[in-house]
């Protein structure tokens, strides 16, 4: 069993699998196994694998967010204080728990958090600023910069694929 310090080692097939996952979740095991020239039967025993491992977490749609009617995209660097532990605890729970906050990370550098963002216009970030993230325990300061235009926004990982 690998350590939390190593990853989990994904061989030729267990990459294959996972790409074909991430291009269509909702492919039968069948066709997966097609695509990744195995039968049906050691396919899904290695995805069930996949999954009891936690390499697979859950299977989900991609939506377009604008249509969906989340056309504000915001980036805002946080910043806290104290650094006590149970104020960064406090903290992640409850951006954890903000359906607005769409993806968060601890950074180095001017800010400690940054997070992701999605609202449906200014008016609505602006209420949220002060609804919520002002609220969010021990934040000082908040940076918030307004995304113009989306370039890359994708899901899909980059699972390399060892060779044959």
């Amino acid at each position: 069993m690998d350590s939390p310090d190593q990853p989990d080692r994904l061989d030729r097939r267990d990459a294959l699998i996972l790409n074909e996952l991430q291009r269509d979740s909702r492919q039968s095991v069948a066709q997966i196994a097609e695509r990744v020239g195995m039968s049906s039967t050691s396919c899904w025993k290695r995805l069930r694998e996949l999954e009891a491992r936690g390499v697979v977490t859950g299977y989900t749609v991609t939506v377009d967010r604008e249509k969906a009617g989340l056309s504000l995209c915001v980036i805002a660097e946080v910043n806290l204080a104290p650094h006590t532990e149970e104020t960064v605890q406090r903290f992640e729970r409850a951006v954890a728990a903000c359906p607005q906050i769409v993806s968060g990370y601890s950074t180095t550098g001017q800010s400690d958090y940054v997070l992701r963002v999605l609202v449906s216009d200014i008016k609505t970030y602006e209420r949220f600023l002060h609804d919520t993230m002002f609220r969010l325990p021990g934040v000082t300061h908040v940076r918030s910069s307004v995304v113009l235009r989306e370039i890359k926004a994708q899901a899909r990982l980059p699972v390399a694929v060892p060779a044959a």
